[in-house]
């Protein structure tokens, strides 16, 4: 099978398309033949920073495919289904940038017949990022969908990113009220696409002032992709029992957080890494994505304010290169070209 593969880290330059044996399912494994793959700012990172096993590493996280084969204890009749796949390289060689893939059964997920492969790839990480951060904090379910975010005011920082388009996607779906941030016109339509409520331009506005025109009360969650930044502005918003969702790394920076002002409402402030959060909470996160995908009520491309970026499989190197480079919209391979 052709591969994407590295083995040493450094820059985009380091992937080399590669010849590579299709892998075997082992017990409870499966066989995915895939058709796209995502492409995550973690694939990058992993790529500079986490060193690769002895033989390479495969990189890329989610995927969409078909069940080509499966390991000793997995029914048959998975086969020929199509999937969608979630963090393939997570300590293990073989990622989606590649014709196969291998993963355990629970990482393959129904994708149903409607649902595009551009849109199964685009799921995995941001989504079920997006998921965690919705469902925090005690004013909040742990579940979404239609009605369970009734009454709730949501607030994505970057609702025009990936996984604030995945929040404003999620959030909508589950009937929550949606305000999202953005920085220039070109992203507040984007996020108006996706279904924003309100969208507020922060570099034009206050952001405090017209969040709290919208909620008085304060919001029930922040989908925050600049903690160090926004943090003073989160505090300002965060209604009683609000949880602020932090999940991106702002480069190392630190944040400083007013905590008596914080004590008051019992808010919480959690860092979120989808890898590393509570397997019930994943569970629940692939349970939930996987419904709405069902429901057809998540989408990507321009309509949906996300619009794709798709490179051929020898071309990865650029589409690491895109992500790092922060591409509005989604990064996807074309495995097949």
């Amino acid at each position: 099978m052709r591969a994407i593969t590295y083995t040493r880290n450094g820059g985009p330059e380091v992937l080399e398309l590669t010849d590579r044996p299709v892998p075997e399912p082992g017990p409870g494994e499966v066989l995915v033949r895939l058709a796209v793959a995502g492409v995550n700012p973690t694939d990058w990172k992993s790529r500079t920073n986490t060193s690769p096993g002895p033989g390479g590493q495969v990189p890329g996280q989610d995927g969409a495919g078909t069940v080509e084969a499966v390991g000793r204890g997995v029914d048959p009749a998975v086969t020929g289904q199509r999937v969608w796949v979630w963090e393939a390289a997570w300590q293990r060689p073989w990622g989606t940038a590649a014709e196969y893939t291998v993963v355990p059964l629970r990482q393959a997920v129904l994708l149903g017949a409607d649902a595009s492969s551009e849109l199964g790839a685009a799921l995995g990480i941001p989504f079920l990022t997006a998921h965690r951060c919705l469902t925090l904090g005690e004013s909040v379910p742990d579940r979404l969908g239609p009605g369970a975010l009734t009454g709730r005011t949501v607030l994505v920082q970057g609702g025009a990113g990936a996984v604030g388009n995945a929040a404003v996607q999620l959030a909508r779906w589950a009937d929550a009220t949606v305000v999202a941030t953005v920085s220039s016109p070109r992203k507040a339509q984007l996020a108006a696409a996706a279904g924003a409520s309100h969208v507020v331009d922060y570099r034009q506005q206050d952001v405090v002032a017209e969040v709290r025109k919208v909620a008085p009360r304060g919001v029930d969650v922040v989908v925050e992709v600049s903690a160090a930044r926004n943090a003073a502005v989160d505090a300002q918003v965060l209604g009683v029992h609000g949880a602020v969702g932090m999940y991106a790394d702002d480069g190392g920076a630190e944040v400083t957080i007013p905590v008596r002002a914080q004590m008051g409402p019992n808010a919480r402030w959690q860092f979120v890494l989808v890898y590393t959060e509570p397997e019930r909470a994943k569970a629940l996160g692939v349970e939930d994505v996987t419904a709405a995908v069902l429901d057809g009520a998540v989408r990507v491309g321009e309509d949906a304010g996300l619009p794709l970026h798709v490179y051929p499989l020898a071309d990865t190197a650029e589409a690491h290169r895109a992500v790092e480079g922060g591409a509005v919209g989604k990064v996807l391979v074309d495995v097949t070209a």
